[in-house]
């Protein structure tokens, strides 16, 4: 369903769509990654927490909480919309390293993995990667213009840039 205020805030562990001339927000990106998928004057956002829904010992209850099935939740979406599949594009930005221990343990590494995770169900969708600001260890504030295609990403401490 598409949501038409004028910036749409979506959720941690969560998932929205609108079109022009309206933008999508989410805020709490640290190890989180950000997944916006547009075409034209659609797109979606999701707020992704863990990179696989089937790491989990029982049913996941929140689909939209891991890469893997919230951007299945988005494409779908998308495309009950109206998106055609071939114009489909994806921008991401999170993935940070919030905890600053030393491990050699990669399960610990959840925003690589998250960003492992996103960059995989992208490519099994053939969904172009246009651009990515990933990693590094600060949390990320995200806006989506769907009018310009242009990704606004807010770094705590570090300022502003668009991609």
């Amino acid at each position: 369903m598409i949501i038409t205020e004028p910036i749409v805030k979506v959720g941690i562990a969560d998932l929205k769509i609108t079109n022009v001339p309206h933008s999508l927000k989410t805020s709490g990106l640290g190890s989180c990654v950000g997944v916006v998928i547009y075409s034209r004057k659609l797109a979606g956002l999701a707020h992704v927490m863990l990179p696989d829904s089937n790491s989990s010992k029982k049913q996941p209850s929140n689909p939209m909480k891991y890469a893997d099935s919230a951007i299945d939740l988005l494409v779908e979406h998308l495309l009950l919309e109206g998106a055609r599949r071939s114009n489909l594009q994806a921008k991401i930005a999170g993935g940070a390293h919030m905890f600053s221990f030393q491990s050699n343990n990669s399960m610990l590494k959840i925003g690589d993995r998250n960003v492992e995770a996103v960059l995989a169900k992208l490519e099994q969708y053939h969904i172009p990667l246009i651009a990515q600001d990933v990693g590094g260890s600060k949390g990320r504030t995200i806006e989506f213009n769907i009018e310009t295609s242009m990704l606004k990403i807010r770094t705590v401490n570090s300022g502003i840039v668009e991609i």
